[in-house]
Order: structure tokens, then sequence, then C-alpha cells
């Protein structure tokens, strides 16, 4: 097949993007599909190029993929790097490269990748695309959106409240907010922006960091435990992971940069709780509607109380990434994977 493997745009997830695009195109390379891996938002050229034969000239044509800086991008630097300087978020031939693809394996993170928005204008433009459709990845993407369909489905999950820049409030004695609590952007990923507050004195600071990031935050309440997450492949759960920071908790840092956490797949859980937790996983999938793919996170407090946190529609495809970890231990290598992921999602087109 012909592929593109999306990735980049204007995330702060952009550089992992890359590390993931770069695996992907790899793997599927070398299961003998010619693939392309392009920039959402630089394009290919500055100009309008003839694209015939393009997979043909695939290497040639591809970004470099690159490893993963400990900070996240300056994402002025990057619009103000684009040569046609347009508003498109879309570069240059990138429509009509993915319309000339099979499929497209959407290797983003975050805005504009996860939101849904790609998704429902890749429906509209007639392109195959790998991972769930815009209802579903919109829906997953706000968290405060998604924390409301687990609370109505009876999925155990952190009390928290929604916060605007409009509405924003520096006093957490006037919330309805325990301390410690969890500050976070809605829509962001990789733990960006994300803090803990311990007392009244940190919580200001912790919103003009989220604020940074975004224009709406959901603060909910503190769950001290083990992180563990659990992907979810057309409906069935694999495997519970466990992650354990060495330092701190599981921030940018710790998640992308090689030996910052240790990972325990299966994870050491009595056989109950981690079929509690993998249910509580599939059901987030079928009540959000993830269909092809997806990673739900969870926290264990000592008490044995599971919450989940949140769930991802495009899972990171990086070296020290969870879900290629998780389908390993059920004998299915990381080139399989990807295969795996284009089937499902090609199947999809078939009904």
């Amino acid at each position: 097949m012909d592929i593109i493997v999306l990735a980049g745009g204007l995330s702060t997830e952009r550089d992992v993007s890359f590390k993931t695009g770069g695996m992907v195109a790899k793997a599927l390379k070398e299961n003998g599909h010619r693939v392309i891996l392009l920039d959402v938002f630089m394009g290919y050229s500055d100009h309008e190029e003839d694209l015939t034969d393009i997979f043909a000239r695939a290497d040639e044509v591809s970004v470099r993929s690159r490893d993963i800086p400990e900070i996240a991008p300056d994402l002025a630097a990057v619009k103000a790097s684009r040569k046609d300087q347009s508003d498109c978020f879309f570069g240059p031939n990138v429509i009509r490269m993915c319309q000339m693809a099979d499929i497209v394996f959407m290797a983003l993170h975050g805005e504009n990748g996860e939101n849904g928005k790609l998704q429902a204008a890749f429906d509209l433009l007639g392109v195959k695309y790998t991972g769930s459709d815009y209802l579903s990845s919109a829906i997953a993407m706000n968290k405060g959106m998604a924390k409301k369909f687990f609370v109505d489905a009876g999925i155990p999950t952190p009390m928290g409240i929604a916060m605007t820049r409009e509405n924003r409030e520096d006093d957490v004695t006037k919330l309805s907010l325990k301390l410690p609590c969890v500050v976070k952007p809605c829509c962001g990923g990789s733990s960006i922006g994300v803090t803990i507050v311990r007392n009244a004195a940190e919580f200001k600071a912790a919103l003009d960091e989220a604020f940074r990031w975004e224009n709406e935050l959901v603060i909910e309440e503190y769950i001290e435990g083990r992180e563990f997450s659990v992907g979810v492949m057309e409906g069935k759960a694999l495997p519970v992971i466990e992650i354990a920071p060495i330092q701190g908790f599981y921030d940018y840092k710790n998640k992308y940069k090689a030996g910052s956490a240790v990972e325990t797949c299966p994870a050491d859980l009595p056989e109950e709780v981690a079929a509690k937790m993998r249910h509580y996983a599939e059901m987030v999938a079928d009540v959000i509607g993830l269909d092809t793919y997806s990673r739900s996170d969870f926290l264990l407090n000592d008490k044995g109380e599971m919450f989940c946190l949140e769930a991802n529609t495009l899972p990171g495809m990086t070296p020290t990434s969870l879900l290629p970890q998780e389908a390993a231990v059920v004998g299915m290598n990381f080139n399989e994977l990807c295969e795996k992921i284009i089937a499902i999602s090609l199947a999809k087109y078939a009904k």
C-alpha cells in the first residue's frame, strides 16, 4: 500500500509526534509498504508540485524523525519558520498527498491531531485514516467532557471542576476543592502544564502555568497511588502496564527520556484487580466510541480504589511508549501492531 504517516503539527506534543511517526514509518516500510513521513503543518515543498509517482520518491520526500527534547517545542518559532506563512493548518501539498494514499496513519498527538478536527476534515475530503472518528476523538480530548461520560457510565474518576480563563479564580478556598489537587490543561497531553498543588499558596502559579497552554483547565482531587495504563484494541483490553517514575510524577520528561521510569507489564497486581481495570478500560472505549485502538490511564490508591484519569485516542508509539509494550506481552511485535492498526481501520471503511 501507499501510506502517509502524518506527524508534526502545532501541538505541544509536536516533537513526540515525530518520534512516533518515525518509528511507525520505519515499521511499515519493513512490512513492504511505500511510506512517506509528512509534517502536516510544514507540508511538502513550499509551492505546488507535480506529485506523480510521489510514493516512488518516499525516502526523498519524507521528513526525518528526531529525538524528543526535554522541553516542549516553541510553537511560535515553528509557525514563523513556515515559508508560505499561510493561516491554513495543512501545509503545502498535504491534502493532495493524503488523498493519493491508500490510508493515512495518524501519528499526531495533541491539539488538531487528536481533537477530532482533522478527522472531520478527512471525512469530508474522502481521506481514509487510522484511529477513532471525529466525535469520539473530540470527546476524549476534552478531559472535562470525558469525565462527565465516565461519571454517567459509573467509571470511577477523580472529583474535579472545569475552569476557563474568563471565570478564573485564584483563591482555591472559594472553590469546591480540597487540597492537594491537580491543575492541568483540559485538552493537552504528555503532562505539559500539569502541576500538583499541595497548598493554597501554590495555586495561582499552577493556574498561570496551565493557562500558558490553554484557555480551559481541569482541576481535580489529587490521588496518591500507583500509576497504570491499559490499551484497548477493537474493544478488548491488553495487559495492564504499571508506570513508576524514578523521580517525581509521570511528567513530560519522565514519559520520553529513557530510564526515567520503570514500566512493568503485566503489572504486579492481583488478577481480580487487573481484570477490573481492564474492564473499566473497555468501558471507556465503549462509552466514548473509541472503536479502533486507545489507551486509558489509571491510578490505584493504598485502599485499593482505582480512578480513571483520561483516554488517549492516538497513544504514543515511541521507544518508551506503553501500548507497544502491552501488545508485545500478547505476542504482537511493533511491526505487527502497526499493521493491525491499519487493518482494523480499513475494515471500518469496508462496512
